[in-house]
């Protein structure tokens, strides 16, 4: 076994990372960016060592800091993770050549899968059906037009070296294709240095199902049978399932040993995910399944395989690595139950899911028969530097329904403030009866926008529960001693509470959760949270939002104005394109008018809050 282990990574894979090898017995060293000095990882590890600051090209992607920090620290092997370098042939190449051990696939194959073209037509000669498409050299843009008005609309653009829903358009109409391929061009370079795309055939009712696959230096190759991550936002994964819901034993067994052929043909070691796309308008069928892509790394969403399999995937990786040859058996292996994972993110769904960054001042994260895989705790600080993510809740039940009550409640136990996060959007999404009924595609989002995103106004059972708080903790304030009187009238047992700046009235009745936070008092429930007060004379409704200032949401980088000083607008028109954690958010004009101000300009990195375009509205 493995006797010391660098793990060139952060956050929750950190932390997951150093539990399986501290339980195996392994020496630990944590390589961390200057601001992540205080995050777990770095104190729960044996050992940790700074590479560098926060831009993730001077600290995690650097490689030649992680090896310096390998040699300095005496470690046998190197982790990666996922994301970062996970998928680096040439970090994996410098691994082994300094004589380290490499806990990841052979560079070979991740050379072999890395480009979807590539991989595309290795996956045709291994007899596995893939999604029609354009695989080709040429990327001019006619050609590339072209060959999608071959394949018919809708088309989906696809970065060639892309992951992680980056470098991904869908483009319903030729009208839209030159706009979508300039952007997806942008995001691929600046995500992954390569513009290169593919173009396939956007399936209608498309379900994403990805089979978890392990091979070892032995020649051996297993399933631990499939994953369904359709629920998706911007083709990111939100919640993760296993197994599938629908699939047949038939369907099974068809899938899954494709996969292991898939890995077979580029002879796979180690942990790796092969991702189909299904057309689901007729439920789940061999002949309607085609590859979509391989991950050479170990996923995300790995834990639902672990809980439904009684497998730690991450010791099979350290085992593997080792020399070791597969623990089970693919006979030996079984479904048992229903897994599913929510992705808590740092991010505001009621301003389109953008990021929030800031301190945790308070954190508090379910702890009843849920696994949570945390990168922080309360106290810690969500930066801009890297991918949002708090924690995954991941439950494990007997039955697929008793699974997605139990997600929900977790979901909505979730207390986090003054970060915003997606608790009550994920609470809103394993709750709603398509989901529970397995009426699931990767338009599920979509479709149900509406229901699932919190307005930002708290429901009348909150404004209760904060009416009751501040009754309970202000008994003797003059407002709330006279809330019941009223002059030659029933009492009125209604209470004025200050909400968001907007004072509501209501019945004092408890509800949710309330904890002092700093200055705060926070009222929880169902997600979501809302500091109240007493209101203060003259405080009324909220202001308008009509006056035309563009605003930057987030911090980032402006990647492309598309007006000038003086033109004339119409609503929805894109004004401004912004770049924050590589991935693009478009300004729009909130009506007719004419730009009035302009101080957008092409590569400028600006603050939050920043005011980037000014609409006036024309009277003519």
């Amino acid at each position: 076994m493995i006797e010391s282990l660098l793990i060139a990574n952060r956050g929750e894979i950190a932390r997951r990372i150093l539990r399986t090898a501290r339980r195996l017995g392994i020496r630990t060293i944590a390589v961390h960016s200057d601001v992540d000095a205080g995050l777990p990882f770095v104190a729960e590890a044996d050992e940790a060592v700074c590479i560098g600051p926060a831009p993730a090209r001077e600290s995690y992607l650097d490689g030649a800091k992680i090896l310096a920090a390998a040699r300095r620290t005496g470690a046998a092997a190197i982790h990666p993770g996922y994301g970062f370098l996970s998928e680096n042939a040439e970090f994996a190449e410098a691994v082994t050549a300094a004589g380290l051990i490499w806990v990841g696939a052979p560079a070979a194959a991740i050379r072999a899968m890395g480009l979807k073209d590539a991989a595309k037509a290795r996956m045709i000669a291994a007899g596995v059906p893939v999604t029609p498409g354009y695989l080709g050299e040429d990327q001019s843009p006619d050609r590339l037009a072209a060959e999608a008005d071959a394949i018919g609309y809708p088309v989906l653009i696809k970065a060639v070296a892309g992951g992680g829903g980056k470098g991904m358009r869908r483009v319903e109409d030729p009208a839209a294709f030159a706009e979508a391929l300039d952007s997806c061009r942008r995001e691929a370079a600046a995500a992954f240095g390569d513009d290169r795309v593919l173009i396939e055939k956007f399936i209608l009712s498309p379900r994403h199902i990805e089979v978890q696959v392990f091979g070892d230096t032995h020649g051996n190759a297993v399933h631990l049978f499939e994953r369904d991550c359709s629920i998706q936002r911007r083709h990111q994964k939100v919640i993760e399932e296993a197994p599938a819901p629908g699939m047949d034993a038939a369907t099974r067994a068809a899938v899954c040993d494709a996969a292991v052929r898939a890995a077979r043909a580029v002879d796979y070691v180690g942990a790796g995910t092969i991702e189909f796309i299904a057309d689901g308008s007729q439920g789940l069928s061999a002949d309607r399944i085609w590859f979509m892509e391989m991950n050479t790394r170990l996923q995300v969403e790995h834990p639902v395989t672990e809980a439904i399999t009684g497998t730690d995937l991450v010791e099979w990786q350290l085992r593997v690595a080792s020399g070791e040859p597969l623990p089970l058996r693919q006979d030996q292996l079984s479904i048992d139950g229903w897994a599913m994972e929510a992705r808590l993110y740092a991010e505001n769904p009621a301003t389109g899911f953008l990021p929030s960054t800031g301190q945790l001042t308070h954190l508090k994260l379910p702890d009843d028969d849920v696994r949570v895989d945390a990168g922080v705790r309360q106290g810690d600080t969500v930066t801009p530097h890297y991918d949002p993510m708090i924690a995954k809740l991941i439950v494990h039940r007997p039955t697929r329904t008793a699974a997605a009550a139990a997600l929900a409640r977790a979901a909505a136990s979730v207390q986090v403030w003054p970060v915003r996060t997606n608790a009550a959007f994920l609470a809103r999404c394993a709750g709603h009866a398509d989901f529970v009924a397995a009426r699931i595609d990767t338009g599920f989002i979509e479709r149900h926008l509406d229901a699932l995103v919190p307005t930002g106004t708290p429901p009348e059972a909150m404004v209760s529960g904060a009416a009751a708080a501040l009754v309970a903790t202000n008994p003797a304030d003059p407002w709330h001693a006279l809330a019941g009187f009223r002059l030659n009238a029933a009492p009125d047992r209604n209470v004025a509470v200050a909400i968001g700046g907007i004072t509501h009235l209501a019945e004092a009745r408890p509800a949710g959760e309330v904890a002092q936070v700093g200055p705060d008092r926070v009222l929880f429930a169902d997600g979501e949270a809302f500091p109240f007060a007493a209101p203060v004379a003259g405080q009324g409704g909220a202001a308008s939002a009509g006056d035309g200032a563009i605003l930057s949401p987030m911090p980032g980088r402006i990647v492309a104005v598309t007006v000038a000083a003086g033109d004339r607008v119409t609503a929805g028109q894109r004004l401004v394109v912004l770049e924050a954690m590589k991935m693009e958010q478009a300004l729009l004009s909130p009506f007719d008018g004419i730009v009035a101000d302009l101080s957008a300009r092409e590569g400028a990195q600006v603050a939050e809050g920043v005011l980037l375009v000014r609409i006036a509205k024309d009277d003519a």
